[in-house]
């Protein structure tokens, strides 16, 4: 499953009812071989099992920001998730906990938590895509992660053919990663989230959100200042969607950040000792995560670099590779994504890493 719920875009290169770069924020992909819908989680198992019973692969797509699908599109049956709702399940005088239908959108429902007074997604507004998305990306923003406030995901078993309630402690969630991610096996239906009662946001944690919000890092502030003050950072960098700015059309950011063994970052900063000291965090254990949109800024590719038929480094940020014309080929984006990735590994002995999910393409 994408990360994303995105509504069809028009005009783009693939055009036709089943081309998948409707469904896609980068407006890439070729046509789906048979296209499904479904609205409920009952209705999402039956079209599984309905693709299944032909013998058919599957793909499960929420909408579209965290995929790149080749132009050979998908060669077997879509699944476009497009359940809605929540419902609390469980309450007390501090927390509660609410489950969420895998395609209700993520902004709706943060925008919903934070009318109600529930703190602990905040620092995720603007993130385009679905609440049953998120656990398999372990989606992540300024200072917050979903694995922080999930305590169960109700998933299909395609290989046991039964639905499953998983808890948190055995979703393997690590840095942009799950057990669900690059596996076939899990078909997300539903999240649980554990929210705390309180008008303030959690600690804020991430150095940049604090500044814009003039504060310090782990004071607390109210959920709508929280909200906004994300919203405009995000908007800056061309990460909340609109139709009408091409740096948009991307998938946010398109590689993660690389998390290095203590020699590899001691190699890396023997190799940029002309540049600086390379922005990075400690990690548990002995390793270190690096900025993985300084690496490419100084291996020659700064904001707006152009690539192939009208793809190109976003003008905003240096980690969003866009569709800017609206009109390329994943061919083209995909050669950009590999001259980035070999002139980094080339320049400072790093490799960078796609973090959205390559469909019957890769680089």
């Amino acid at each position: 499953m994408s990360d994303v719920y995105a509504e069809p875009t028009t005009g783009t290169f693939q055009d036709g009812p089943a081309a998948l770069a409707r469904y896609t924020t980068l407006r890439l992909g070729g046509p789906a071989a048979r296209l499904e819908t479904a609205t409920s989680a009952a209705e999402i198992v039956q079209k599984v099992q309905e693709a299944e019973a032909r013998d058919e692969r599957v793909l499960i797509l929420s909408g579209g920001s965290n995929v790149v699908i080749g132009d050979q599109g998908f060669p077997g049956t879509v699944v476009l998730i497009r359940s809605r709702g929540f419902q609390v399940i469980a309450e007390d005088p501090d927390t509660v906990t609410v489950r969420v239908e895998a395609g209700e959108r993520w902004d709706d429902l943060v925008a919903a938590t934070i009318e109600r007074g529930w703190s602990g997604l905040e620092c995720l507004s603007g993130v385009p895509g679905s609440a049953g998305a998120t656990p398999i990306q372990n989606v992540g923003a300024y200072g917050q992660e979903v694995a922080e406030t999930i305590t169960a995901v109700e998933a299909y078993d395609r290989t046991h053919g039964e639905i499953v309630r998983i808890a948190a402690a055995d979703c393997g969630f690590a840095y942009r990663g799950s057990i669900f991610k690059y596996s076939d096996r899990w078909v997300v239906l539903s999240v649980d989230f554990r929210l705390a009662r309180s008008p303030l946001s959690t600690p804020v944690r991430y150095a940049e959100l604090a500044r814009a919000l003039g504060v310090e890092v782990g004071d607390r502030v109210p959920l709508a200042d929280a909200r906004a003050t994300v919203l405009r950072l995000r908007a800056g960098k061309g990460m909340v969607l609109d139709a009408d700015d091409p740096d948009t059309w991307s998938v946010g950011s398109f590689f993660t950040n690389p998390v290095l063994e203590r020699e590899a970052y001691e190699l890396l900063r023997e190799r940029a000792a002309d540049l600086g000291e390379p922005p990075s965090w400690p990690g548990a254990g002995d390793v270190v995560k690096i900025s993985a949109a300084w690496l490419i800024d100084k291996a020659g590719f700064g904001k707006g670099h152009p690539g192939p038929e009208g793809v190109a480094i976003s003008s905003k940020h240096t980690l969003a590779l866009t569709n800017r014309s609206g009109t390329a080929h994943t061919a083209a984006l995909i050669a950009l994504a590999r001259e980035i990735r070999d002139a980094v590994h080339d320049r400072f002995a790093v490799t960078l890493h796609p973090e959205p999910v390559l469909i019957n393409c890769t680089i």
